[in-house]
């Protein structure tokens, strides 16, 4: 991978990874246009998501620490709650990803038909948020599980963890600024995890060694830099009430992968 190739799936990451237009797919399609083997990106992927979790550890650092001092102050209040919600919701994706998010990742990497058909029922999720009339409950224990098991499907490329996240929770009812504060902070542990994974893979992997260092630089760079202001945008386009307009992007997008794929 030379360094424009990291620089251009660095920001695609993390722009995309925020943003509720699947960061998966957008990748699959960034691999196929520049023709980048996935083989040969171990290294880069545990590079890149470290990036993005950084980016979102620095737009919610006083959020991450006000529920870090308020857990130990072990006492139990909203935040302790929250922290409760996000254990939950991490329940599905914890037993989905750990035991099968390797075999589904290689069985749709590269069938870019699929990422499309994906990102058809993203826009369809992101189009449905324009009709909920009230937004202002709190996070429940039944819904953290639902917003949870939404974040387990968006495993799939082509599905937007955050359009999956924070769609399902505005059409529970959930207030907006709560549900795009808990939809990236709950997706903390799950790319930590996922990231650990992928690093123990890399150990065992020599030739996932084989990239400069300039190029993962730069990845890294232009994935946290893109994450920081991707992270940022979103917050205000929720509290506008805006996510739905994405869904014409994903239905642009949709419709060109099936149709690069078909011909």
């Amino acid at each position: 991978m030379n360094w424009i190739e990291a620089l251009i799936l660095g920001i695609i990451q993390g722009l995309t990874e925020f943003l509720p237009v699947s960061s998966s797919g957008h990748i699959e399609l960034g691999k196929a246009v520049l023709g980048t083997q996935s083989a040969d990106n171990l290294m880069f992927t545990v590079i890149v998501h470290a990036a993005t979790m950084l980016s979102i550890i620095v737009v919610f650092r006083k959020d991450i620490w006000n529920l870090i001092v308020q857990v130990f102050s072990f006492k139990w209040n909203e935040h302790t709650r929250f922290v409760v919600f996000i254990l939950i919701s991490m329940i599905p994706t914890g037993i989905i990803g750990l035991l099968f998010e390797s075999e589904i990742e290689g069985f749709f990497q590269g069938r870019i038909m699929f990422v499309g058909f994906m990102l058809l029922i993203t826009a369809a999720v992101l189009f449905l948020t324009r009709f909920v009339k009230k937004n202002d409950k709190d996070i429940s224990y039944l819904k953290a599980l639902l917003i949870g098991i939404a974040q387990t499907i968006a495993i799939l490329p082509g599905i937007s963890r955050s359009g999956a996240t924070i769609g399902t929770a505005l059409l529970l009812g959930v207030d907006r600024n709560i549900a795009t504060r808990f939809s990236f902070l709950m997706v903390l542990p799950p790319i930590a995890g996922a990231t650990l994974i992928k690093l123990k893979d890399l150990l065992q992997t020599p030739a996932a060694y084989n990239h400069e260092i300039t190029s993962l630089g730069i990845g890294f760079i232009a994935a946290f830099v893109s994450g920081v202001i991707a992270c940022s945008w979103m917050l205000n386009l929720v509290r506008k009430g805006n996510i739905s307009y994405f869904s014409i992007y994903c239905l642009i997008i949709g419709f060109i992968a099936i149709g690069v794929s078909v011909f």
